[in-house]
């Protein structure tokens, strides 16, 4: 069982073209995940000349690279509670977000001519105890009462085990707008295109400092390989735990960095893996501590979850690979002793409020704290965010909101544990 991720183990790395580090851009970029990438070909196509900064070897290879899979919309939360808190017409503008986050990774594969497996099948969120079938059919129809998504709809029991081939789940809440892809691959794609279009890509370039020139939003970026001075920055970094705290200590006291685990099993076989899940959508279950899967385009089952509260790292990921089996085991008994053949975890950018957060302060840019929600809403707001800073700010959607600092988090999540007993508790008395 390998500890690494399948998606950038079974996709060919991206190469940047070699080249020095320019003196001065138009835009720099802090991180070359999907946020990052994204905006980089915006830019690009607009004729800027811009640059990215990865801090790592390669692309894409944190949150970009080490998640589930899955290009899903709707939100972190349940719309209902979301609508309490802020109101109907704010819920139904960021729920719309989401819906614009996977047209939009669905219209740059086809532009950009990206090979990644990407399919619309949907996510069918699956219910694990009757009760959640009734939370569900509440949630269901307050998206259609209030004119949010006439497209979702409730599977029964035996319409799920008629895709599902699990005996636990009592239904479950379909979302037709979802997708999937290959996110290796996917972010070769990206960076490749952006590349072509004129952005410069560094990787092995952590930035360790920013430092405004003037009052405006000039800033010089000093890197381990030497200084840029840029126009304008935007930071796109997410839980990444690059750089210190420094010049990114505002963000980092906003942001949690919690663990997430995944493993996924030797090729099925067709047959096999079409029996398991035939509808091959995207599948997540209703719980705090819950599990993910899908299927992959070669087979494969990807299967994954919250397995412990506990940042990645090797011995981590191999004990919450443990965990997972016995989660696979249950869910699926019928696949007996199949081989694991990768495990791996990644860093989720949680907020207090669970939803992404982006704009500017002290003349920087930002865009990040997509809380586990993150693949389609990063490829949007890369996009969102160049045009808010080439002019349009009404192009973010998550503009004027509030960011307070987390209580008490000031380096390394030292409150994880307690918040992962908390959750289970919770799911023990749901």
């Amino acid at each position: 069982m390998k500890l690494e991720s399948y998606w950038t183990e079974s996709a060919e790395a991206f190469t940047p073209l070699a080249r020095d580090l320019p003196a001065q851009v138009d835009v720099a970029i802090v991180g070359g995940g999907f946020t990052g990438l994204s905006a980089a070909l915006a830019f690009a196509k607009q004729g800027a000349r811009v640059v990215v900064l990865e801090a790592g070897p390669r692309v894409a290879a944190e949150a970009s690279g080490r998640n589930g899979g899955h290009v899903n919309n709707g939100l972190a939360m349940d719309y209902a509670d979301v609508a309490a808190r802020v109101g109907v017409p704010q819920a139904r503008s960021w729920y719309h977000a989401y819906d614009a986050s996977v047209d939009t990774v669905q219209r740059l594969v086809r532009e950009e001519a990206i090979d990644c497996d990407f399919l619309r099948h949907g996510k069918l969120k699956l219910a694990t105890k009757p009760q959640h079938l009734d939370a569900l059919q509440r949630s269901a129809q307050r998206l259609i009462d209030d004119g949010v998504d006439t497209d979702v709809g409730i599977l029964s029991a035996g319409q799920v085990r008629a895709e599902v081939q699990s005996e636990r789940f009592h239904g479950g809440l379909l979302y037709k707008r979802s997708a999937q892809m290959h996110m290796g691959r996917f972010a070769r794609g990206l960076a490749a295109a952006a590349e072509r279009r004129g952005a410069e890509i560094h990787t092995s370039t952590e930035v360790r400092r920013l430092q405004r020139i003037g009052s405006g939003h000039a800033h010089r970026l000093v890197t381990a390989r030497g200084t840029v001075e840029a126009a304008q920055v935007l930071v796109a970094t997410g839980a990444t735990r690059h750089g210190g705290y420094g010049s990114f200590g505002w963000l980092r006291r906003r942001i949690v960095p919690i663990g997430s685990f995944i493993v996924v099993t030797e090729p099925l076989g067709a047959e096999r893996a079409q029996a398991l899940l035939a509808a091959r959508r995207t599948y997540t279950t209703v719980a705090n501590i819950h599990h993910y899967f899908r299927l992959t385009a070669d087979h494969r089952l990807v299967f994954g979850g919250r397995a412990r509260f506990a940042v990645s790292s090797p011995q981590s990921d191999a004990t919450s690979g443990e965990i997972l089996r016995a989660g696979l085991a249950e869910t699926f008994p019928q696949l007996g002793a199949v081989r694991l053949d990768y495990c791996w975890g990644g860093l989720v950018d949680v907020t207090q409020d669970r939803l992404p957060h982006a704009g500017e302060r002290d003349g920087l840019y930002y865009s990040m704290g997509y809380s586990g929600h993150g693949t389609q809403m990063s490829v949007h707001m890369g996009e969102r965010m160049a045009a808010v800073m080439t002019g349009v700010p009404e192009a973010n959607p998550w503009a004027g909101r509030d960011w307070p600092a987390i209580p008490g988090h000031f380096g390394a999540p030292w409150f994880l544990p307690a918040v992962g007993l908390y959750f289970r508790l919770k799911d023990k008395l749901a």
